[in-house]
């Protein structure tokens, strides 16, 4: 993990937006582990919980490159009963 950090420096960075859906019976316990290994690159993370509809949803802001974007949102993917989307914006500076 300490090396896709470190590569991050020397690739573009860009904002990343991670919609996780998580629903009845999920893997929280891995989902928090996998947030926590990513802990360095997320900006901020948002929990809401709907009861009515019986899921939740975390929303992270992230900065990195497109390989831990995309290593993050894959290893969230695998999850039994959870769901991911990613948007990503490129930073201009």
């Amino acid at each position: 993990m300490l090396t896709l950090i470190r590569r991050t420096i020397l690739m573009e960075k860009k904002i990343a937006s991670i919609v996780i859906l998580i629903t009845k019976g999920a893997d929280t316990h891995t989902l928090n582990s996998i947030l926590s290994d990513y802990s360095q690159v997320i900006l901020g993370r948002q929990g809401l919980n709907i009861v009515h509809r019986n899921i939740s949803i975390i929303s992270l802001i992230i900065e990195a490159d497109n390989d831990i974007i995309g290593a993050l949102s894959g290893k969230i993917g695998k999850l039994h009963n959870i769901k991911v989307k990613t948007s990503q914006l490129s930073i201009n500076n």
